[in-house]
């Protein structure tokens, strides 16, 4: 046997049916596509997932898969105004903010933001604060310490 001997198996390969070759072939004329309409046109496709101007399944399904956002830190935020209760002197933390009703979960941190005006001399100990936060504790000779 030879390279050029090989064929394949008797039945294996058969003919493409050409269509629209006559009304007696059973598929001429409109050769398979019916009558009229965007798919009987030539060029007439559409992309796959297309459903008419419909919102499509992939559109009305919920996003999926990695996002970032579940890694990132959630902190209990106190704006300086509201230490204004604490004695004058006294060391304020998240256990102290939590009795005193400010807060009610730490989460990951603690956070001072700026907002309000502060009167006591503090010892504030927190995860961040915002630079106008620090800026008003240690203004006032108390001290802004990062836990």
């Amino acid at each position: 046997m030879k390279l050029n001997d090989l064929r394949p198996a008797a039945g294996a390969n058969k003919a493409p049916f050409r269509k629209g070759q006559g009304h007696g072939s059973g598929n001429g004329k409109t050769a398979g596509r019916g009558h009229k309409g965007q798919k009987a046109r030539s060029g007439g496709n559409i992309r796959p997932g297309f459903e008419g101007g419909q919102t499509p399944l992939y559109r009305r399904m919920p996003k999926r898969g990695f996002n970032n956002k579940i890694f990132a830190k959630q902190y209990a935020e106190v704006n300086i105004g509201s230490l204004n209760g604490f004695e004058n002197g006294s060391v304020v933390d998240a256990a102290a903010l939590i009795e005193a009703g400010i807060i009610k979960n730490v989460y990951d941190g603690l956070s001072v933001l700026g907002s309000g005006k502060l009167e006591k001399q503090l010892t504030v100990k927190a995860a961040r604060f915002s630079k106008s936060a620090a800026e008003k504790i240690e203004g006032l000779g108390g001290k802004a310490e990062v836990v």
